[in-house]
């Protein structure tokens, strides 16, 4: 098994996560939010992101608005709806649970072979 898949497939879980949550400051357009996820060091292309925010749009987490742009096309700007919002609070709560989980077993862990 080689680690990049699990690498990978750890990123893919938490993207949608990190697309709202990068819409929770504000609408960003496409191009907005794949400049921060690669910032983050998500490593996502276009083609991951495209989907899942239509997918997000149809769940009705996100709305779109299309606003010109001095720079060529029209641009679709995402931004949160309500709905959006609450399921953020979740996903919220629920990554900070996890997050706690995952540190307790791995620390737990940690002690047990050091002091084995």
């Amino acid at each position: 098994m080689k680690i990049e898949n699990t690498k990978a497939q750890m990123r893919k879980g938490v993207l949608e996560f990190c697309i709202l949550s990068i819409l929770e400051s504000g609408d960003a357009y496409t191009s907005e939010i794949l400049v921060q996820l690669k910032d983050a060091k998500m490593l996502v292309v276009e083609g991951t992101v495209y989907p899942l925010l239509t997918r997000l749009k149809n769940a009705g987490l996100l709305t779109y608005r299309w606003e010109e742009s001095t720079s060529g096309p029209p641009r679709k700007y995402y931004g949160l709806t309500e709905t959006g919002k609450i399921f953020l609070t979740g996903l919220n709560s629920t990554w900070s649970d996890l997050v706690k989980a995952v540190n307790l077993i791995t620390k737990n862990n940690k002690s047990k072979t050091t002091t084995k």
